[in-house]
Formats: C-alpha cells, sequence, structure tokens
C-alpha cells in the first residue's frame, strides 16, 4: 500500500464529520499496521473497526486491538470449506489467531464473515460458525458469490440457488427458536432486516450505507461509494481536499429495479456494484434478489413468535438493536 495524501488532509476532512465511524478495509489492511496505527492516534472516531483476512491479526498491538469495535474475520465455515475456497491451512492459521486476541482479553464484536460460494451449504457452515465455541463468534454475516465472477463459470447456478434457499428457511427456523432464550442467533442478515418486520420502521437506504452515509477513502484521497469497484464510472464521488462529507450524504441512491421493488424500504436494495452494472442481466439479478424476498417471507414469520414473548417479557425488542454503527457488514447478502 502507498498511501499518496498527506494524513493532515485526512484529518481535516473528518473533523467535519461530528461522529466518523473508520472502517479499515483492503485488500489486507494488516499489511499496513503502522498506518493503522496513525489513524487510531491522530483522529478521535465513534468507533474503529477492522476487516481482516486475520493471518495477521495475532500481530496487533494490545492498545490497537482492545479499541477495534468489532472484528470482521473471512472464514467460510469448517476447515474444509474455508481451506478449499483460500488456500490449505487457512483455517487452522486464521483460529488460531482469533484464540490469540481472545486470550488476549478482547472483548469487541468477532464477526464471521463468510463468502458463500459453489462449495457452501448455508446451514451447514453459519451453524457451524453459530455453534463453535473456540474460537467464538459473536455473530455470522455471509455475501453470495454472484455478479463477480463469469455467468459462464456456473454449471447449475439455479440448483445452487434453490439449495441456498432451503438452507435459508432452516436458518430462519432456528433462529426463531433462538427466541426462547431472550438472545437470538447472531445471523447478522437476519437481525435488521427482522427489526424492520417487527417495527415496521423501514430502511431509508440501501443498508451497508453506500453512496448514502458510508463512503471508501482510497489511498490517493479519492473518495468512492465503496471500495469493490474503484475503476467503475459510478463509483468515484469526490477528494478529501475537495469534498465536504455533509455534501456526499444520499449522492449516489440505489436505482431501477431495486426503486420499483415491494420489499425496498424492508430489504434497502442489493449492493451498488450490482445495481449499476446488470453484471448478469436482469434476469439473474432478479433471480438473486428473489433469495432475500424468500428471506423476507420466512422471517415474517417469526415476527408473531417475538411479538409474543416480548408480551410475555422473554424476550426484549432491544436486541434486534443491531448493529449500532455501521461495522462493515453489507446487511442484504
Amino acid at each position: 500500500m502507498n498511501v499518496t495524501y498527506a494524513i493532515e488532509d485526512l484529518i481535516a476532512f473528518l473533523a467535519q464529520d461530528p461522529e466518523p465511524v473508520i472502517g479499515f478495509y483492503g485488500g489486507e489492511p494488516l499489511l499496513a499496521m503502522d498506518y493503522m496505527y496513525e489513524i487510531m492516534d491522530k483522529i478521535p472516531a465513534k468507533a474503529f473497526t477492522l476487516q481482516t483476512n486475520a493471518t495477521k491479526l495475532d500481530q496487533i498491538e494490545d492498545k490497537y486491538l482492545h479499541r477495534l469495535d468489532a472484528i470482521l474475520v473471512s472464514i467460510d465455515g469448517g476447515r474444509w470449506v474455508t481451506d478449499s475456497c483460500r488456500g490449505e491451512g487457512t483455517y487452522d492459521l486464521v483460529t488460531s489467531n482469533l484464540l490469540e486476541v481472545e486470550n488476549r482479553g478482547y472483548k469487541g464484536d468477532i464477526i464471521a464473515r463468510m463468502a458463500f460460494s459453489k462449495n457452501g451449504d448455508i446451514y451447514r457452515d453459519a451453524s457451524y460458525l453459530l455453534n463453535t465455541k473456540s474460537p467464538y463468534f459473536d455473530h455470522v454475516h455471509w455475501q453470495l458469490d454472484v455478479f463477480w465472477s463469469e455467468l459462464e463459470s456456473w454449471t447449475d447456478l439455479e440448483g445452487w440457488l434453490k439449495r441456498y434457499e432451503n438452507g435459508i428457511t432452516k436458518l430462519v427456523s432456528d433462529f426463531g427458536a433462538s427466541f426462547k432464550t431472550g438472545k437470538p442467533l447472531g445471523i447478522v442478515p437476519f437481525i435488521p432486516v427482522f427489526k424492520t418486520l417487527l417495527t415496521g420502521i423501514e430502511t431509508p437506504h440501501i443498508r451497508c450505507g453506500s453512496g448514502s452515509t458510508s463512503f471508501t477513502v482510497m489511498t490517493n484521497g479519492r473518495i468512492d461509494v465503496c471500495p469493490i469497484a474503484p475503476e467503475l464510472p459510478y463509483s468515484n464521488v469526490g477528494h478529501i481536499k475537495a469534498s465536504k462529507p455533509e455534501e456526499l450524504r444520499g449522492v449516489l441512491p440505489v436505482g431501477p429495479p431495486c426503486t420499483e421493488c415491494d420489499v425496498q424500504g424492508i430489504c434497502g436494495g442489493r449492493c451498488l456494484f450490482s445495481n449499476q452494472t446488470m453484471f448478469w442481466g436482469l434476469d439473474w439479478f432478479n433471480r438473486v434478489c428473489d433469495t432475500i424476498k424468500h428471506m423476507i417471507n420466512e422471517l415474517r414469520k417469526q415476527v408473531p413468535v417475538a411479538e409474543k414473548l416480548i408480551d410475555d417479557g422473554v424476550l426484549d425488542a432491544s436486541v434486534f438493536d443491531y448493529p449500532p454503527i455501521n461495522n462493515g457488514c453489507e446487511i442484504i447478502p
């Protein structure tokens, strides 16, 4: 990483935001650990978060480790599925480093961030991460491996999506059953969507905040709506030396077909990359979005269960107030 802007310019830019949340994202941000330390030393933020492959997680100094509000760790399930996607030995290295920071007393939110791909079984893999105790994950999140690869590389995409939906049905059933404990399972794509279903308070924008309340500062000081596709023309919206945070708010809202969808207020819309590019075409875009409608419909079945438990004093509605900050989870898979 070669940062070409002066850190004073970043300080001046973020000073215009009364409560900045800074997320370290890559690439791999821990390859620039000293720069991460400098930012944490010099910029007062409401919270700091980290997305990492965790291969160097054990090397973070204590004074910085314990200031991280959340750590999102790339892991796809158990040993076999993680190593099949990320290379042999990855699972053991990642879990060893997680145990190391647990033993150092880290109390922040540890989130397993899964890339759900062809080798995955969403019920098997998410359940594994939710139930493992060593290391322990507070929450599990996933993103579908769609719209990033070539459509031609898929041999049975429809079958894969149907299996995924079947797994979601089983996961939602477990999620609803967990309400009786007073603490729902830490399934990130479910919790905030369920809160909307429970309260009727819809999301005003895409749930990850990209283009609305969340932006990416590139290594040259350029401001993009999100970090995943800097080469695309929609992505660049400013520069830290020339832009003000308030001017960026809502600069790129999600567009059609999300804006024409009857569940937009619940979902918020798919990611801006897929929405803006339609990389696999409208038909496949809509088919993938059907998986979100399926998730919403399954979650809706659990609303009466939650309402009854809340009335009985078993469950407090506040348990669905997650995430308390934008911690880097896209929410919608």
